[in-house]
């Protein structure tokens, strides 16, 4: 299991380059720096929170991860 530390980290990381991809896409569809921003930001918060909770809930499963010295789980 993961610490919720590393999951933090990680959603920060990633929404940062959905922020940046977001803000480039919603520029070139709207013309407008402001307005494509705002989608960009409005997205990144919404991933944001969704990429926590779903790697949480995923942290809490034990399926599909080999166990120590079992070696690579197939299936």
């Amino acid at each position: 299991m993961e610490t919720r530390k590393r999951t933090i980290l990680k959603a920060v990381l990633w929404n940062a380059l959905g922020l940046i991809s977001m803000a480039g896409v919603g520029l070139a569809m709207t013309g407008s720096a402001a307005l494509g921003g705002a989608l960009a930001l409005a997205n990144t918060a919404v991933g944001f929170v969704a990429y926590v909770v779903y790697e949480r809930c995923w942290a809490r499963i034990s399926w599909g991860r080999s166990r120590r010295g079992e070696g690579a789980s197939h299936g």
